[in-house]
């Protein structure tokens, strides 16, 4: 993993956990979140329309275009249940932490991509430590019961999230070969935005969908812009990285995240979260290393 592509991850990691922090504080999440997906169809069509005209899209590229619509329809659904059910603290670890420990898997597997033991050494490293920031002081429970996060519909959610998340990312490593990053994530969000609506007016009704964007208008324009850039950054790391590299390292917005927790909505931050945030920050330090 090259120092460029974990420049990128890095931010984009600041980015993502920051518009996730919005996308928990808005009052309906899942409307929330349609209306973000939607603002960027508006406020980047100069862009994508240039993309669109500088890179056309081949046959190829336009059916990986449709496959990462209908993975990030799920995934934006999942997510917004999940924040509606549970918090940020608990919601965001479980999602991020399932998708590392997965796409390296399928990256193999799917793939053919091959993993040096520093790269794997990194990536045990991000995931013991997402999991140290979650279940430090309850380790026990992953033996006595370690079916409990499933039983809950808010970690439940959060699970179904990070499976959509290690998806979408060997999905999509493939689809920036065919088109171009930063179109291909303006393509996404218009998609995603088209595909929810049906259910979004069925499921909560016009009044609902204006109502939130007049109330939280500001903090969806944020998410808009946030969110293109944290994954359009990571969609440009793929066109020169190996996903098995690139998914773990984004989990470096966990520490973002809890710091966020802690500034912005008062969670603890002990000796545990801050052991758990030194592994994820070590892993892709580590997986820069690697060849």
């Amino acid at each position: 993993m090259t120092a460029l592509a974990l420049l990128l991850v890095l931010v984009s990691s600041v980015a993502h956990a920051s518009w996730n922090l919005l996308a928990k504080r808005g009052s309906n999440q899942e409307v929330f979140i349609w209306w973000s997906q939607a603002a960027i169809g508006v406020l980047m069509l100069p862009l994508g329309a240039f993309l669109f005209w500088r890179f056309p899209v081949d046959g190829t590229g336009w059916w990986f275009v449709l496959g990462t619509v209908l993975l990030h329809i799920f995934y934006f659904l999942f997510l917004a249940r999940g924040y509606a059910k549970a918090d940020l603290s608990v919601v965001y670890p479980i999602a991020r932490g399932m998708g590392p420990t997965l796409a390296p898997l399928l990256a193999v597997s799917i793939l053919g991509e091959s993993v040096s033991p520093l790269a794997i050494v990194g990536i045990a490293s991000v995931v013991v430590g997402i999991y140290t920031v979650y279940w430090w002081g309850s380790f026990g429970q992953i033996f006595s019961d370690p079916l409990k996060l499933l039983k809950e519909s808010g970690t439940r959610y959060a699970v179904f999230t990070g499976f959509l998340i290690a998806s979408y990312s060997i999905w999509d490593k493939v689809g920036v070969s065919h088109v171009t990053p930063f179109l291909y994530m303006y393509l996404m969000s218009v998609g995603t935005a088209i595909g929810m609506a049906p259910y979004l007016i069925k499921a909560h009704g016009m009044p609902a969908i204006r109502s939130e964007l007049k109330v939280n208008g500001l903090g969806i324009v944020g998410v808009a812009l946030l969110s293109f850039l944290a994954y359009g950054l990571v969609l440009t790391a793929l066109t020169f990285s190996q996903v098995s590299y690139i998914a773990p390292s984004r989990e470096i917005g966990i520490v973002v995240g809890v710091l966020l927790g802690t500034l912005v909505l008062k969670e603890p931050f002990g000796g545990g979260r801050l052991l758990g945030a030194g592994l994820i920050a070590a892993g892709p330090v580590i997986m820069t290393l690697a060849p």
